[in-house]
């Protein structure tokens, strides 16, 4: 039995990750850590946890916890893996990895100096639909792939806002940078799951709306090294009229379309004979395929599919397509 310890019970650890961990076979949630003690000891009571810290180093030097699982923003994703390792303890970090490549680069040389394990929550890649759209590329149904495009546009929350109630998301020395790193994470790391690594990236960011201090514009283009070539347009201040939320995979006979975050589990497939929609299932809490492959790894039963050197070329591909805006600044 794999016994965690959590730092950062926030709104991402209530459903999307925090009950897998004491609902997969082989693991229990043993320990929860948040600065407010008032709101740790809530949670640890809620799902039935038997401790609860206001401190992160007493949750990872505890030796009833085996395994630590980083949930707070990036700013302290290094800070925290890199003591759990030096600690003895594997650590599964939220996404992204970290607010940076050279950050991810410290985190992988602790790892490998410690001989303790790191994996990321890049969970899409264990979720039926996309494993779906992977088994159709794989299988040659559109033939062999040769771009694809991804779109995001949302409108912003923070018209409404002051910057004090602004979320740290759109906070660069917080986040790394906007809600582009927090939402375009998923969809590289994705790719890199479905098509390979990238070799080559060229980007553009911009604030264009002046809302916060973050990028809210992006685009860009990229090759895999399959020799796939990518586009990608971002934007974080647009009217809900104009949202969309689309990776689109063009292959020599054929496309396969599907959003990456609403609605879930829906997958288009274009050939020259049928269109086909697909709907699928996600589990409960949405982490949870995942979570079950990191706790098989460290029993010695297997290997998890998102690792800290796959998460680690994602935040490269993120870096290089905003580097010029944070340049300028």
């Amino acid at each position: 039995m794999i016994k965690w310890g959590i730092i950062g019970v926030g709104n991402v650890t209530e459903v999307k990750s925090g009950p897998a961990f004491y609902k997969v076979e082989g693991s229990e949630l043993v320990a929860v850590m948040r600065r407010n003690a008032e709101k740790a000891a809530d949670y640890a009571k809620r799902h039935n946890v038997a401790k609860w810290f206001s401190d992160a180093s007493e949750l990872i030097n505890s030796a009833e916890v085996d395994a630590v699982y980083i949930a707070t923003p990036p700013d302290s994703h290094a800070r925290y893996a890199i003591e759990a390792m030096r600690a003895g303890k594997p650590v599964y970090v939220e996404k992204p990895m970290a607010r940076s490549f050279a950050e991810c680069r410290e985190m992988l040389k602790v790892s490998e100096e410690t001989g303790m394990p790191i994996w990321v929550a890049y969970y899409r890649r264990t979720l039926p639909v996309f494993l779906k759209a992977k088994e159709l590329i794989e299988n040659d149904t559109i033939g062999k792939p040769l771009m694809v495009n991804i779109k995001l546009y949302k409108q912003a929350e923070e018209r409404n806002q002051t910057i004090e109630e602004m979320h740290w998301h759109v906070f660069p020395e917080i986040s790394g940078a906007g809600h582009f790193f927090d939402l375009a994470s998923h969809q590289f790391d994705y790719l890199d799951f479905i098509l390979g690594e990238v070799t080559e990236v060229k980007g553009n960011a911009k604030n264009l709306a002046g809302l916060y201090p973050a990028e809210d514009t992006v685009s860009g283009t990229w090759t895999h090294k399959s020799g796939v070539i990518g586009t990608g347009s971002w934007c974080f201040v647009v009217d809900k009229n104009s949202e969309e939320d689309e990776i689109e995979i063009i292959g020599e006979n054929g496309k396969i379309s599907l959003p990456c975050f609403s609605p879930p589990g829906i997958l288009k497939l274009e050939t020259s004979d049928r269109i086909k929609n697909m709907t699928f299932k996600n589990p409960e809490h949405v982490s949870q395929n995942l979570v079950q492959q990191v706790v098989n790894e460290i029993s010695g039963n297997g290997k998890c599919v998102s690792t800290g050197i796959s998460a680690a070329r994602t935040s490269w591909v993120l870096d290089e397509m905003v580097r010029g805006y944070y340049q300028e600044r």
